[in-house]
């Protein structure tokens, strides 16, 4: 993990997400931290992900998520070199 995040004021943050009880509490606490761009950004990365782990091409990735190939680009790049934060919640989902 970056050390970079590893502030306190993250871990804060962090916390708080974990604090998090159901759904309704996500959508209260998220809409109030977040844009509503922000919010769709995360979504739709979240998407890619799952449609590049699903095998799909950038081309199909595009269509079903409406991502830019760039955005695409970047989750695979995180996918690649990251540290196997969405495999990790993947496999927890069953996805």
């Amino acid at each position: 993990m970056s050390k970079k995040i590893k502030t306190p004021g993250v871990k804060e943050l962090f916390a708080a997400i974990l604090a998090l009880e159901n759904e309704d509490e996500c959508f209260t606490f998220f809409e109030d931290v977040c844009t509503t761009n922000e919010i769709l950004s995360f979504a739709q990365r979240y998407q890619v992900a799952k449609l590049l782990y699903q095998g799909l091409t950038y081309q199909e990735i595009a269509e079903k998520s409406g991502a830019s190939t760039a955005t695409i680009s970047r989750v695979k790049r995180s996918i690649d070199d990251g540290n196997g934060g969405y495999e990790m919640i993947f496999k927890r989902l069953g996805e």
